[in-house]
């Protein structure tokens, strides 16, 4: 985890991916984006800030949306742009023979890749011109329940 946080400040972009495992992402995967961001969130690294970011999962046939809104969240919270395609990130099919005849989900992730290389050209073109990145706000936090 360490050596990957050392390795994401040089990163534009991220992508993700995981086999769904009772309709979220796998344990290992979990555990990994749990230590991964609340490592960079509390060590102030700020990594991942406006680093856009995508979630792809693959499955033998369901609980590919739950999965895929459960590693949004993470993208989410750390304030990534997420990049889709036309339909949700996912292919099915329980080998990679099998994936490559899902027509659609090979469509949606060639989409993907279209989506995500125009964003971090964008990025990159704002940035040429001058376009700073928006302030950053210290932060606040509360709870629910105030007196």
């Amino acid at each position: 985890m360490n050596e990957f946080l050392d390795l994401a400040a040089d990163y534009d972009g991220f992508i993700f991916g995981t086999p769904v495992h009772w309709a979220g992402a796998t344990g290992a995967m979990t555990s990994f984006l749990d230590r991964v961001f609340y490592a960079d969130f509390c060590g102030g690294r700020n990594n991942f800030y406006l680093k856009p970011a995508a979630a792809v999962m693959s499955a033998r046939r369901a609980g590919t949306t739950a999965t895929w809104d459960q590693v949004n969240k993470y993208f989410g919270l750390m304030q990534m742009p997420i990049i889709n395609s036309r339909y949700w990130n996912m292919v099915h099919g329980t080998t990679p023979e099998e994936v490559r005849k899902d027509l659609e989900g090979m469509q949606v992730m060639r989409i993907l890749g279209r989506n995500m290389a125009w964003f971090l050209k964008c990025k990159e073109a704002g940035a040429k011109a001058g376009v700073p990145l928006p302030k950053q706000e210290q932060i606040s936090f509360t709870n629910f329940i105030q007196e």
